[in-house]
Formats: structure tokens, C-alpha cells, sequence
């Protein structure tokens, strides 16, 4: 641990929060960017959604809270490519919870971001509390997302002419995962819907587009 994260530690809370994340965004589908391959195209436009079912920070509870980001990026992702990206944050939450949320998805807490932060986020373009609907069906029929009028996206799992209509399409050790190191299973989707405007993002996804869905569970104050 460096002399900084060690400062960190001594002050961060111990702290876990896991939930479910899924994007949608402007590549065709499945997004080679999981596959740590370049975006079609060259360049992604991304929202990605964040529900947390269960956590804390410390002593402050935050099962039930949401976050979303609204990025855009050129060339590979994990070879280079850097996001220009602005944050939504739970307008739900109380004070304490907010200071939680910002602490672990800036990076400043330890765990995933981190690592991910320093090293794929150019630019923050702003930051702002909104309300914020997340909807996972638990079966993964279906995903969707809405923060006011300023974001409304959705997916669906894949299938095709020769898919088990039993069964999802998901695959393991992802990598690229964007939630980190991950044993849990990624289900490859579809965009339904992808629309948003802010932060200077101004986006609207056609349907079959790139959506997937990964579980994330994340700790700190480490990094892992």
C-alpha cells in the first residue's frame, strides 16, 4: 500500500456495496469494449447504471441507492482510451449516504474505482443529485434506467434463431468487465431504448444497439 492509501485507509470507513450494473450504448452488439477490443466504430457513447442492493459505509446503510454516468470515449478502453464522463447521484440520499457515494465512485475510498479512475476518467463534466429509477427484472428480461427527463434507457437480453428461449446468453471472466475483476456471469443484451441529454451528452441509442448486464460487489478502503 503506498504512503497515500495508507493516509486513506486511516480515515475511510470499511465499507462493501453490491448490486447490479448495466449500460447501454452506441456499439453494435455484443460491445467488443467487455471483450477489452475497440468500440465500433472507433468511439462509444455510454450510459451506465448502477442500483446497490445491499451495503454499507461504514455505519451508514446504503442498500437501495443508484448512480449513473453518461461517458463518452475513442479507441480502446483498457489500452488507452480515456472517458469524458458526468455523474448522477441518488437524489434519495441523505448526507451522509451522498458523501458515501461520492467518496467510492470517484475513487477516493479504495476498492474498484480506485484503480479505474486514475487511469480511464480524463475528464469529470459535472456532477449533480437527481432522482433516478433503476428497474432489473429478476429473471433479466429486461433492464431500464430514468434520471428525470435527462435519461431514459433500456435493454433486453439477447436471443436469436437458435438460442434455448430457456436460457440467457452470458459468459464469464470477462476481459474487460467495467465493474472490475468479476466471478459473476455478464448477460449480453440489446438497447430498447437510449436517450439523454447532459453534462454536454446529447445522445439518442437506436434499438439493437450494445446493453448487458453484470452483478458488481465492491469493498474498501484497499484496492483490489
Amino acid at each position: 500500500m503506498t504512503d497515500q492509501a495508507a493516509a486513506d485507509a486511516s480515515v475511510t470507513p470499511a465499507w462493501r456495496i453490491a448490486g447490479e450494473w448495466f449500460d447501454v450504448c452506441s456499439c453494435n452488439s455484443p460491445c467488443p469494449c467487455t471483450y477489452a477490443q475497440p468500440p465500433t466504430g472507433n468511439h462509444c457513447e455510454v450510459m451506465w447504471a448502477y442500483r446497490i442492493n445491499e451495503g454499507h459505509y461504514g455505519d451508514v446503510a446504503m442498500a437501495g441507492l443508484k448512480v449513473v454516468l453518461l461517458s463518452a470515449f475513442d479507441g480502446n478502453l483498457w489500452d488507452g482510451g480515456m472517458l469524458d464522463t458526468g455523474i448522477f447521484f441518488d437524489a434519495a440520499a441523505n448526507e451522509e449516504q451522498r458523501k458515501a457515494l461520492v467518496a467510492i465512485f470517484t475513487g477516493q475510498a479504495g476498492g474498484w474505482m480506485t484503480q479505474f479512475v486514475p487511469t480511464h476518467v480524463r475528464d469529470v463534466r459535472g456532477v449533480e443529485f437527481a432522482d433516478i429509477s433503476i428497474e432489473v427484472d429478476h429473471a433479466l428480461e429486461h433492464w431500464s434506467v430514468k434520471v428525470e427527463d435527462k435519461v431514459e434507457a433500456s435493454g433486453k437480453p439477447m436471443s436469436g434463431p437458435t438460442s434455448d428461449p430457456t436460457k440467457l446468453l452470458q459468459s464469464y471472466n470477462p476481459p474487460g468487465s467495467e465493474v472490475g475483476p468479476t466471478s459473476d456471469p455478464v448477460t449480453w443484451g440489446k438497447s430498447v431504448v437510449g436517450r439523454w441529454d447532459a453534462f454536454g451528452f446529447d445522445q439518442v441509442i437506436p434499438a439493437g444497439q450494445a446493453s448487458k448486464h453484470i452483478p458488481f460487489d465492491w469493498h474498501g478502503p484497499d484496492a483490489r
